[in-house]
């Protein structure tokens, strides 16, 4: 390919012209890995700062097809990814995770009942036009900041013969701001790159909340992603066999075998009651040494009085011991209660809810409580061409209140109905950046809550069907 020659060119006389460069081998054969970094050397002045050459994808012209970004991959996003018309709209997806998790499954998945597999979907398979189509994209990377200002900003006609132009010359900042994630041994360090959008769909979710407690992040597993299922399931099983060995005390032995579920919500319950069936079958059968040492402690709070009654009696059957109480503090080996009882743990699971992410808090947008306001069509009415779905939304920006719970059922349901909405506004010729200002959305979202469900084990399970207090909306 000359022009990629060419490029190769130009990059090793900057690279030898440059005083910061001096130190360096000419690009004379490059590795993917060096084209890659030196982008992001380029793209970033000696101060760390970065300058407007970082690569990325420019804005869509007329005669292409619009660009919708989705940031995020949990159940709002892929439902939107799923359900997008990929004949009208190009897909981009940003996340520092390549699939999507059922998460009502994931605490089976920490004792064996199933593997990580079963709860674990490509996003590639959910819109499998990211990984086939020209334009469309997956991009592992995180994103930092949202450039709201320049949406109405276009490049130029861009091609290969000015593709060195592109990155020599200084050009806006694009309207989403990423970092790659690059973790692991002996990979490069991350680097920054701009993606310009038509249509911007916040569904980054939110984040395990400690409520500030000190040695929660140091100490404690959380359970919402699948490495998080699996740090548990090696933990338990390790703690099972190193509790076998001759030499370890009784005392130690208790602490090791003792495994302690802070928060009483579904999460919680879920994976006591798989963790006691898996006391209660595979541990008896194949650890019989130390079936008496092990036990669960969880923290409760929950459901309906009704349910929650049920749950306990049944999860006390089950061998769970109930503890109501707060948490002050976690240290490496127990947890101090609010009134200063202290309880020894071998494998601590947190499970206390979520919160507003960093990410979400750092936008310079209106939101409540950490959640962003959106309106009627979960629109936010603050800029342009910008949507918000899932747990990181939720404030009704109109009326000021809290209307939208942070369930899977919601953010599933909103990415379904965003999907047809924008689909619908496609089709009228409103893809594109500020095409579609003046348009009638059509029905607003109006959401109905269809109850909640928590398994407790033993083939046994709760089922809420009350109607939720914010039920019908919108």
């Amino acid at each position: 390919m000359p022009w990629f020659k060419n490029l190769i060119k130009i990059s090793s006389t900057i690279l030898n012209q440059s005083s910061s460069y001096k130190s360096m081998t000419p690009l004379v054969s490059p590795s993917l890995t060096q084209f890659l970094q030196f982008t992001k050397d380029y793209s970033t002045n000696n101060n760390g700062i970065t300058n407007h050459h970082v690569a990325g994808l420019e804005p869509t012209k007329n005669d292409q097809k619009p660009r919708v970004v989705v940031l995020g991959s949990g159940w709002a996003g892929c439902r939107l990814m799923k359900d997008i018309d990929t004949n009208i709209y190009d897909v981009v997806c940003v996340s520092p995770r390549n699939h999507m998790v059922f998460t009502p499954l994931l605490a089976s998945t920490c004792v064996g009942t199933l593997e990580f597999r079963s709860v674990a979907e490509p996003i590639g398979r959910i819109q499998p036009a990211i990984s086939r189509e020209p334009s469309s994209f997956f991009f592992l990377a995180n994103c930092s900041a949202i450039d709201f200002d320049n949406h109405t900003w276009c490049l130029g006609q861009f091609g290969t013969l000015n593709f060195t132009r592109y990155l020599l010359s200084p050009i806006p900042p694009a309207q989403v701001q990423c970092q790659t994630v690059t973790e692991g041994v002996e990979t490069v360090e991350p680097w920054n790159f701009n993606i310009s959008y038509d249509k911007l769909v916040i569904a980054s979710g939110a984040e395990a909340l400690s409520f500030g407690i000190k040695g929660v992040s140091e100490h404690a597993t959380f359970l919402r992603e699948v490495y998080h299922a699996q740090e548990i399931r090696r933990k338990l099983l390790l703690n099972l066999m190193l509790s076998d060995v001759p030499g370890v005390s009784e005392e130690e032995k208790r602490r090791l075998l003792h495994c302690v579920v802070v928060g009483g919500g579904p999460t919680g319950v879920e994976f006591s009651g798989e963790l006691s069936d898996f006391i209660r079958k595979d541990v008896h059968q194949r650890y019989s040494h130390v079936k008496d040492y092990i036990r669960a402690n969880e923290i409760l709070s929950s459901f309906d009085d009704r349910l929650r009654t049920y749950a306990t009696k049944q999860l006390t059957k089950s061998g769970v011991r109930l503890v109501r109480g707060l948490v002050q503090d976690v240290q490496p080996e127990k947890i101090i209660l609010s009134d200063g009882t202290e309880v020894p743990y071998g494998l601590l699971v947190w499970s206390t809810g979520v919160g507003p992410s960093p990410f979400v808090n750092s936008l310079d947008i209106p939101k409540a409580k950490g959640r962003i306001g959106i309106d009627e069509w979960l629109r936010v009415p603050s800029v342009q061409d910008v949507y918000s779905i899932g747990d990181c939304s939720g404030f009704l920006e109109s009326t000021g209140r809290q209307v939208l719970p942070a369930l899977a059922q919601v953010a599933e349901r909103q990415g379904k109905y965003l999907a047809s909405l924008l689909n619908k506004v496609g089709k009228e010729g409103g893809g594109h950046a500020n095409s579609a200002q003046n348009m009638n959305f059509g029905d607003p979202f109006v959401y109905k809550h269809l109850g909640s469900m928590a398994t407790i084990g033993r083939y046994k399970a709760l089922v809420d069907l009350r109607e939720s207090k914010v039920s019908s909306f919108f």
